[in-house]
């Protein structure tokens, strides 16, 4: 991946944040993770305008002091940091760039992209940012709604480390940030994560289901195999999802199924030839969503029993 020299003498400089303890905030896209944190932003006294595609989403901020905003572009007129949180890298062009929101942005601000899209996507975002005086990190996030809300999010940063410090009090809001690298970097630690997430949720399906084809009770088996080297946050939260057949949708398959998506298709422009494992699991993703449908993550289970001709509990 080529690392893009993208230094911008204007950041930090804005009046507003000399002016103020707390730069003025702009947040686009106020869904499942982005309200959760939102809140917390708001809830620590920062001056915040709102924007989502579906304006209903975004008014429960405003009895936290949020200003809400009619267009990407009213929202962050003003704004120091705008930060984004949107499905995928197609929308994060299209509010910046086709609605006008990087050309309403004042000289000097800074773009802070916690959607998980393409590296290649975020780079090109970056380039486009700095030709209009704009700083930009791509800092996409890992803890699901839970950690949104808890603010323990595991946040991965690519981009100038100059832009990274500027950024770090809203981040330590949030969770716990890491700088990772030059533009793009932390869409691929992102899609690191979630190749480990994923592939580790398919394995702990493919247990459960033959400990209990077997004859043995999955609920023990999981109690008897925490603690030992199998322990993982997946098989703690996920492996309970399975095992109580609770599959509503906390962490979405269809984005699990882009971030796989994603990650093949890094890997095919860093020139590796096979992810294996990524490959098997994004195609499971994919059964799931045709025949199950867009479930948690964690129903990759369902796949897997569909797969062996089980009949599914519950």
């Amino acid at each position: 991946m080529k690392k893009i020299p993208l230094a911008n003498p204007l950041a930090g400089t804005t009046g507003t944040e000399n002016m103020t303890s707390k730069p003025t905030l702009a947040f686009l896209g106020i869904g499942l993770m982005g309200s959760r944190q939102a809140a917390r932003l708001l809830d620590a006294g920062y001056p915040l305008t709102a924007w989502n595609r579906t304006r209903a989403k975004a008014e429960p901020l405003a009895a936290r002091g949020a200003t809400i905003a009619d267009t990407a572009a009213e929202a962050v007129a003003e704004a120091d940091i705008v930060i984004t949180m949107l499905e995928k890298g197609a929308t994060v062009a299209e509010v910046l760039f086709d609605q006008g929101a990087a050309n309403a942005m004042k000289p000097g601000s800074l773009v802070v992209d916690m959607s998980s899209i393409r590296p290649a996507e975020a780079q090109d975002h970056a380039t486009r940012l700095a030709e209009r005086g704009i700083g930009h990190l791509d800092a996409p996030v890992s803890g699901g709604t839970v950690g949104a809300e808890a603010g323990t999010l595991a946040i991965m940063a690519g981009g100038e480390a100059a832009e990274f410090a500027r950024a770090e009090p809203l981040f330590a809001v949030m969770g716990r940030a890491t700088h990772v690298g030059p533009h793009g970097a932390g869409q691929l630690a992102k899609l690191a994560n979630q190749i480990i997430v994923g592939v580790t949720i398919g394995a702990v399906g493919e247990a459960l289901m033959l400990a209990e084809k077997g004859g043995a009770d999955p609920v023990k088996v999981r109690e008897a195999l925490r603690g030992g080297f199998a322990e993982s946050r997946v098989l703690e939260l996920h492996g309970q999802r399975m095992v109580e057949r609770d599959f509503e949708a906390r962490g979405r398959a269809a984005v699990h199924l882009k971030d796989m998506t994603n990650a093949l298709d890094a890997a095919d422009r860093l020139d590796l030839d096979a992810l294996p494992l990524s490959a098997v699991t994004r195609d499971l993703f994919q059964g799931l969503l045709d025949n199950a449908g867009d479930l948690d993550h964690s129903a990759l289970i369902v796949e897997l029993e569909r797969l062996n001709g089980i009949e599914p509990k519950g």
